[in-house]
């Protein structure tokens, strides 16, 4: 449980898949912290590539905090049914009284306890006791024979919380965790399940605990770093918090990472600055700062190497191919579209959702509009929003098209032109988070 996972937002994008892996290297190399980088979903076509391109393997995928049973199994060694009772006597003096019993399949059997003892005894000798019995005829009979095979089982790799009524109605103090095939892993008390370790997680490229990992009350959050609005969860004590004015969290890391007077190594380097080059449009974007584009030339000194899988790219060159992989609307399907770049909010007394697509030609999308609208509607029916928007970005021409489902009737005023499709028209506007969110929040919230 010493493991920190970071963690970037639901329907991650390359920064949030890119921060959470070099701020996960940079915390195993600067703290030498037990640190695995983590994602809240699919990739989008953007992130495959680039980790294609780069021949790295991504986070692992982990959509919710709550503590499972592997957090607090013990492994504790166990013997077959048909040895005899003196070799889980040894084990059980040294695991707080208990020994399992595993079948030769290695399945749990039964388990030996102290009163799994008694309650044999109590069978084998009835209420008149023979004095003449020895120990060590005792010690010689079949553990099987002494097991409690009544001791629930519980799978690894589920959460304690589903679990817990059934353990607090139970009768047992001690529990078998098994893998997905039913096959012993270990046991884990009573003690630790009623109380078991928080997990330790960092949040890179958010801090609403809406577009966070699921459960996360239940984890110890112990830092954020972020580039977003404030919208943080609260927290039992003090926490490392950056919220800075830059255009991609792959930013604020490159700048830890040189802080510590490290170089990320160059494919991580190469991630890192596709995950700055996405969320600034090639440093385009408004959002983009002199910070920026000062850590996209440290990142690029380091990733563009002779051996390195980006050898002879530029900037320029490397994030044209890296927008191209995530732009177009030909090959996903529309439901796909309007879920994978997603953020979810709440303002006015309103709950909605914003997407954004980016296209290479803003022409091509009119054949696209009526099953992008009805993937918008059963976006916001499935999912119970007041309403929701689709940004479609056009990253050559930096200019945009805005679609809204079910729109209220404060966001008439949006400065954006209505046009005949149903469209409106969102010139100079490719940034969600600093263009378009305050024009709508600036509404909802009059």
């Amino acid at each position: 449980m010493d493991k920190v996972y970071v963690v970037g937002h639901v329907n991650p994008d390359t920064d949030s898949i890119a921060s959470a892996m070099g701020y996960a290297w940079c915390l195993r190399e600067r703290d030498k912290v037990d640190s695995v980088a983590a994602r809240l979903g699919a990739y989008n076509p953007q992130t495959t590539w680039l980790l294609k391109r780069l021949e790295l393997e991504g986070p692992v995928l982990m959509t919710d905090a709550s503590p499972r049973f592997e957090a607090v199994v013990r492994r504790v060694n166990s013997v077959l049914p048909d040895q005899p009772l003196r070799e889980a006597w040894a084990i059980a003096s040294r695991a707080d009284g208990i020994a399992p019993v595993i079948a030769e399949d290695g399945r749990p059997f039964g388990l030996i306890n102290g009163l799994s003892l008694f309650d044999f005894l109590t069978k084998m000798v009835g209420p008149n006791p023979r004095s003449e019995m020895k120990i060590s005829e005792i010690l010689a009979m079949p553990c099987g024979d002494m097991a409690d095979t009544s001791v629930p089982k519980f799978q690894g790799g589920a959460f304690i919380r589903d679990s817990m009524n059934r353990i607090l109605r139970g009768n047992h103090n001690d529990f078998f965790v098994v893998d997905e095939n039913g096959m012993y892993i270990g046991v884990c008390y009573h003690k630790d399940v009623v109380n078991p370790p928080r997990i330790k997680v960092v949040l890179v490229d958010h801090n609403e605990p809406r577009q966070s990992i699921g459960s996360l009350d239940e984890a110890e959050l112990i830092e954020i770093l972020d580039h977003h609005r404030l919208g943080n969860p609260t927290t039992h004590t003090p926490i490392r918090f950056t919220v800075d004015v830059v255009g991609s969290t792959s930013t604020l890391v490159c700048e830890k990472i040189a802080e510590a007077g490290l170089y990320a190594p160059p494919a991580l380097a190469g991630m890192l600055l596709g995950g700055l080059i996405s969320d600034t449009l090639i440093l385009s974007s408004p959002t983009t700062t002199e910070r920026d584009r000062q850590a996209a030339e440290r990142l690029a000194r380091w990733a563009f190497t002779q051996k390195s899988p980006l050898a002879g790219e530029t900037i320029e060159t490397f994030g044209k191919a890296l927008l191209s992989a995530g732009a177009g609307l030909d090959t996903r399907d529309p439901r796909e579209i309007v879920s994978t770049d997603m953020k979810s909010y709440e303002a006015g007394g309103f709950r909605f959702a914003v997407a954004q697509v980016e296209v290479t030609d803003i022409l091509t999308i009119g054949e696209h509009l009526p099953t992008l609208k009805d993937a918008l509607h059963h976006l916001r029916e499935s999912k119970a929003y007041d309403f929701t928007m689709l940004l479609i970005t056009d990253v050559v021409r930096s200019t945009s098209r805005l679609l809204i489902a079910n729109p209220p009737h404060a966001l008439e005023e949006l400065p954006y032109p209505p046009l005949e499709d149903g469209t409106r028209q969102a010139d100079g506007i490719v940034s969600r988070k600093k263009q378009l969110l305050p024009a709508v929040l600036g509404l909802l919230e009059k």
